[in-house]
């Protein structure tokens, strides 16, 4: 908890201070407390927490600053349900999600697009947990829809999707049908940490 002082200053550059400290401080709560979410609840997502959401997507850093990433806010349920069959297995939460945001990159745009769109779709996450939603990483790259026809191609025709756009994944969000705990310090293995080499 960051102690404040009871009479703030009036003065711009103090609160940029004092607001970065307490980001700082939310980050790793965030880190903590988030779960992967894989059933969702009826309740609809409010307007103002999905304009944060597109908010905090477009403020995902990318390389060289290319800015090639695109995404699809999904919130027609019928699409929704088309969404959930681009894949046999592990599309299940898109079932009961209220949201799916497809994440995909301009690919002429970055040889790093996976990296891109990976770092895209965990702020989005990240977001959605901070907003008291839950959410789930649905794969997408290097996944069939069905024998010869792949995940990509069936969304990119779904969603009349440009060629030369690559899908890396579909980000499922909604209210969490039950609440999850994070998962304790203590079965961190701290092991995997290395310092000045392996």
């Amino acid at each position: 908890m960051i102690k404040l002082p009871k009479k703030l200053p009036v003065s711009r550059h103090f609160s940029c201070f004092v607001i970065n400290k307490l980001i700082r401080a939310e980050m790793i709560n965030l880190l903590r407390t988030r779960r992967s979410v894989r059933k969702f609840t009826e309740q609809p997502i409010e307007p103002e927490k999905l304009e944060i959401l597109k908010e905090a997507i477009l403020r995902a850093p990318s390389s060289k600053n290319s800015n090639a990433g695109e995404y699809i806010f999904v919130d027609d349920q019928e699409l929704i349900q088309k969404l959930a069959q681009s894949k046999p297995h592990g599309a299940a939460p898109l079932l009961t999600a209220q949201l799916a945001v497809v994440i995909l990159v301009n690919e002429s745009k970055t040889a790093a697009w996976i990296e891109d769109s990976s770092i895209a779709s965990f702020v989005a996450h990240l977001a959605a947990h901070s907003l008291g939603l839950g959410s789930c990483w649905i794969q997408i790259r290097g996944r069939e829809y069905s024998e010869g026809k792949m995940s990509e191609e069936y969304i990119s025709e779904l969603l009349n999707i440009p060629e030369g756009f690559r899908v890396l994944s579909i980000v499922a969000v909604g209210y969490a049908q039950r609440q999850h705990e994070g998962r304790p310090a203590s079965e961190l293995d701290f092991g995997k940490i290395h310092e000045n080499g392996f």
